[in-house]
């Protein structure tokens, strides 16, 4: 859960109520398969998804080295901009995006350094928690101001000539960008030294499904509140991290009360920088281990980057990210709005192709018959790498056409 959450999910429902709300749904659901096949080829093969890139041809690895490089500094711009608001809101820090952003990413570096993949999956999970119940509460207070009229009126998103790059850009990280799914392949193996249990395909697919229901339900949430808090308010989401931060934190008062401020604001906080720290490990992991695959196979269970050499590559690409992303919040510091916009089109835009790589992988012949997708959630993955296809071709053509 981070700015697909609070950002992207709540500008749907101040802008367009409840009308958006049906295709939240809808990209969950095409991006299901690509998403489950990350944990579920781990579980199988003991292996990474990007072992099952190379399987397919290096055509396959440069491509997603391709996308990786595209949309790695815009993402984690992302992310860190929007946590360096919710500090400098909730902590009364110095008004500097720049300066909090570049602290936030030396303490989550220095936290996966020390903790690893340990600590990123213990605190992540407590984290989550806090804020789901809170999102869930105020939920519920919600729910009498919402105009639920507006579930069917899409008179607003036919007369806005922006919707249809606001909608691009809210799929995007709907319920996150498909990048996740290689990162997750990568975190089942991390986790199986620690706990074989947990990276069984039972345990794998039990914990997959409880953190993709999970935020896509919250997803849901966050639209709602939006509707019935901002839509027809005449308040405009502010565009500097912090002022959005404020509003986010507002919010929640307005459901819960006054009393819910500080908790919702450290919370927030809380997990945005789970969502910092995440995207963190998940771009340097992916890159270390895409070079390995570049040099040869994967030996099966064995995690690359305990290995001094993959050491070495995870904090290299990590620097890299580090100072890029950095780069790209301070060029785009004066629009929020459009630095998250272009890092969410940008994943929109190369979600088809993953999500086939993906699809060919867990097809693949190193796959156990046993463990293959269903005829269903075969034709499912198909469909969806259909539909989203025709998405991004439509959005090029409108856009550039």
């Amino acid at each position: 859960m981070g700015v697909s959450h609070l950002v992207q999910s709540t500008r749907a429902g101040a802008s367009y109520g409840l009308a958006l709300l049906g295709l939240v749904i809808v990209a969950n659901l095409i991006k299901y398969p690509a998403f489950r096949f990350g944990p579920q080829y781990a579980a199988a093969t003991g292996t990474s998804l990007l072992e099952g890139y190379r399987r397919q041809g290096t055509w396959a690895l440069v491509l997603y080295g391709l996308a990786t490089l595209g949309t790695m500094f815009t993402v984690q711009a992302a992310v860190t901009v929007v946590t360096a608001g919710l500090a400098i809101s909730a902590l009364g820090l110095p008004k500097d995006p720049v300066l909090v952003s570049g602290g936030l990413l030396l303490l989550c570096g220095g936290l996966l350094a020390v903790g690893r993949y340990q600590w990123l999956d213990r605190v992540t999970k407590v984290l989550v928690a806090l804020l789901t119940l809170s999102t869930l509460a105020a939920t519920i207070m919600v729910l009498p101001r919402v105009d639920f009229g507006t579930l069917v009126d899409f008179a607003p998103l036919r007369a806005d000539p922006k919707a249809l790059f606001f909608v691009a850009a809210l799929i995007g990280w709907m319920p996150s960008a498909i990048d996740v799914a290689v990162w997750q392949s990568l975190w089942t193996l991390a986790k199986r030294s620690a706990n074989p249990e947990a990276s069984s395909m039972k345990g794998s697919m039990m914990d997959f499904h409880i953190g993709y229901i999970g935020t896509a339900a919250l997803a849901l949430c966050f639209v709602v509140m939006g509707a019935g808090v901002l839509h027809g308010s005449g308040l405009t989401l502010s565009d500097s991290a912090s002022g959005f931060a404020q509003q986010i934190i507002s919010m929640y008062q307005r459901a819960l009360g006054a009393w819910a401020g500080p908790v919702v604001g450290v919370s927030a906080l809380a997990v945005m920088l789970s969502t910092t720290l995440t995207v963190l490990d998940g771009f340097p992991r992916a890159l270390a281990v895409l070079f390995a695959r570049l040099s040869g196979p994967e030996a099966a269970g064995v995690d690359e980057l305990e290995q001094p050499g993959g050491r070495r590559a995870y904090f290299a690409a990590m620097a890299l990210l580090v100072l890029g992303a950095l780069g790209v919040i301070a060029a785009l510091l004066s629009s929020l709005k459009l630095l998250i916009d272009v890092a969410t089109t940008l994943s929109f835009l190369t979600a088809p192709v993953l999500a086939l790589l993906n699809h060919r992988a867990m097809h693949g012949s190193e796959v156990p018959a046993a463990a293959r997708p269903s005829p269903g959630l075969s034709l499912g993955s198909g469909l969806g790498i259909a539909v989203q296809a025709a998405f991004a071709l439509a959005y090029l053509f409108l856009r550039y056409g």
